[in-house]
């Protein structure tokens, strides 16, 4: 994929993972790290270079490195299209054993052929992972995430967190509304939202790109730099934007000066994507280890962790979430993934993605 399909676009670094950090935020790592299984195997992993990406790292690939004395090597980049493009370059040479990514990107890959099945009966944690969520991109992806998309607006514009998409199109708002850039999945998001709020779905989603072009001259910017955009609700410039993932914004929404509020209460429904690890078909280490790792990146402890540090929905049932992240409005629990969760099709996302981006664009520019 030429353009970039997820929500990251930051700078490119590697890194060698170290034990101390993992022991200090898993003190019970000590009493288990004596097995150390896999002494001696070295594991190559790709994720992103933003929080999420040092979230991976630190709580899967550290823990996993302390507990099994695997070494694991880190590759840091800005966005999934850039995972995708990575390996299709490198064609069949080895690279990486594990890649952690978003959706469309592993529906690419596997189209591709580039990708090997997980072996499924070395994961012992994914009995505890919603069916919906266990696999995905014809069975090469296991999800590990939840990446969920609402709508963010003032705190000082709203008295209550709005209920519908609709108002962003609320005339006194134009020129402080946001939307995502095109490239970016929360842009399909947007298009599926407007298409909501006209009847329609993401399988008929004419009437949501003629609802969306009413925006075309209310739009202060494009959401390419989620730091600009909370420096923008900071200094009271922006009112209200859409869809866009709280997870952009774990600080902030902890600050009351912030002037930053999400929610998923809407009318219309929140967004979930599924993130997955995916194993690429020509991988340097075993397989056996790399199946252990994809298998301790749904330990309930790991997926409480995550969820907690990048505020993204656990896919294990039996997350361990600490008191403050079950209270959080921020993070989708799993038994809040009923029928106002937005799940979409993958298949069919990946079928209109490219025609999309350039009607996304035509219609606001």
């Amino acid at each position: 994929m030429p353009n970039k399909i997820d929500r990251r676009s930051l700078m490119q670094a590697g890194a060698s993972l170290g034990l101390a950090a993992a022991s200090m935020a898993f003190p019970a790592i000590h009493a288990v790290a004596q097995t150390r299984k896999y002494a001696g195997k070295t594991l190559r992993i790709l994720t992103w270079s933003d929080d999420t990406g040092l979230a991976v790292l630190r709580n899967i690939a550290q823990t996993f490195e302390a507990q099994t004395g695997c070494k694991v090597i880190a590759d840091r980049t800005g966005g999934t299209s850039d995972m995708v493009a990575k390996l299709k370059a490198g064609g069949s040479r080895p690279q990486y054993d594990v890649i952690h990514l978003a959706g469309v990107g592993a529906v690419a890959l596997a189209n591709a052929g580039l990708l090997e099945k997980p072996d499924l009966n070395q994961l012992t944690n994914l009995k505890d992972v919603d069916a919906r969520f266990r696999t995905g991109a014809d069975g090469y992806g296991i999800g590990y995430l939840l990446w969920t998309g609402g709508l963010l607006y003032n705190t000082r514009t709203f008295k209550a967190p709005p209920t519908s998409y609709e108002e962003m199109w609320n005339p006194k708002y134009a020129k402080r509304v946001f939307l995502p850039p095109a490239t970016w999945t929360d842009a399909l998001d947007t298009i599926v939202a407007a298409a909501k709020l006209t009847g329609g779905s993401a399988t008929n989603a004419e009437a949501g790109f003629t609802k969306l072009a009413e925006l075309k001259d209310r739009v202060l910017t494009f959401g390419e730099n989620p730091t600009q955009i909370s420096e923008l609700f900071r200094s009271n410039s922006l009112d209200i934007g859409a869809v866009y993932a709280p997870a952009f914004f774990a600080k902030e929404l902890k600050d009351p000066n912030s002037g930053m509020g999400a929610t998923y209460n809407l009318k219309e429904g929140f967004f979930a994507d599924l993130m997955y690890t995916i194993i690429p078909k020509s991988h340097p280490g075993e397989s056996s280890v790399i199946n252990a790792y994809i298998n301790h990146s749904l330990d309930p402890v790991i997926q409480g962790k995550m969820a907690e540090d990048v505020l993204n929905g656990p896919v294990n049932s039996k997350a361990i979430l600490s008191a403050d992240a079950q209270k959080s409005p921020y993070i989708i629990k799993p038994e809040q993934l009923g029928s106002n969760a937005v799940i979409h099709d993958k298949a069919v996302i990946a079928g209109v993605r490219e025609a999309w981006i350039k009607r996304y664009t035509q219609t606001l520019s």
